[in-house]
């Protein structure tokens, strides 16, 4: 018989935790229950599935929830969403658990890797909120997803310049991307340049000093004969 894993967290850390979060990014008391029922939803699931890192348990709501709230202020407007890589939901299924309010908006998840495309499907539907999973590999989904979205955003994806070789199908017209970056941002940000024509922001993020969230206003690939 194997020892049952040692809990790492109490319910007062995540107490504690969940006030400095609202502190950084209010939000609604319609929206709070439901990124209450999320994490609830969420734990009993990490402790079976590698969904997020255990040890970023007790700081769950500052590290994963705010650090995904924070992306709503910066597309104020936008309804539809796509959420590329999205694992345990971050940030996709946190801006819809924000967003369930709002007439017409919808977030697409795209993840897939099976186990995580379930719990994602699961927890759409326990909180009720106007998510949509797409099980499939990202470059799929890109070439057959019909609609335009207003935002596309992507969370420890892959570094940046292959996260535009994804999503840049999807950021035509105007779209806006929304990448949340560590701090290597700077030379993620060189690399690309050199097969992109990027026109972009870096925005402090709210929840980390060393990382940066990069706002793609728009980018198009170089020819290869520059």
């Amino acid at each position: 018989m194997t020892d049952a894993p040692r809990r790492e967290w109490s319910a007062s850390d995540l107490v504690e935790d969940r006030a400095r979060a609202l502190e950084l990014t209010p939000v609604s008391r319609e929206t709070l229950d439901r990124l209450d029922r999320f994490v609830e939803f969420l734990l009993p699931w990490t402790q079976r599935t590698n969904l997020i890192a255990r040890s970023t348990i007790p700081s769950i709501w500052t590290r994963h929830i705010a650090d995904s709230l924070q992306l709503l202020p910066l597309a104020p407007n936008a309804k539809l969403w796509v959420d590329l890589g999205s694992g345990a939901g971050f940030p996709g299924l946190v801006i819809a658990c924000a967003l369930a309010d709002q007439k017409g908006a919808a977030v697409h998840l795209v993840e897939s890797i099976g186990k995580k495309a379930a719990f994602l499907r699961e927890a759409a539907s326990h909180i009720g909120v106007p998510a949509f999973v797409h099980a499939v590999r990202i470059e799929d989904f890109v070439k057959n997803f019909r609609q335009r979205p207003d935002v596309v955003t992507a969370r420890a994806l892959a570094p940046l310049d292959q996260l535009l070789g994804l999503a840049a199908p999807l950021l035509r017209e105007g779209r806006r991307g929304l990448f949340l970056k560590g701090q290597d941002v700077g030379a993620e940000l060189t690399t690309a340049s050199k097969c992109w024509k990027i026109e972009s922001e870096l925005v402090p993020s709210k929840t980390s000093a060393d990382s940066r969230i990069v706002v793609v206003h728009s980018v198009r690939r170089r020819s290869q004969g520059m």
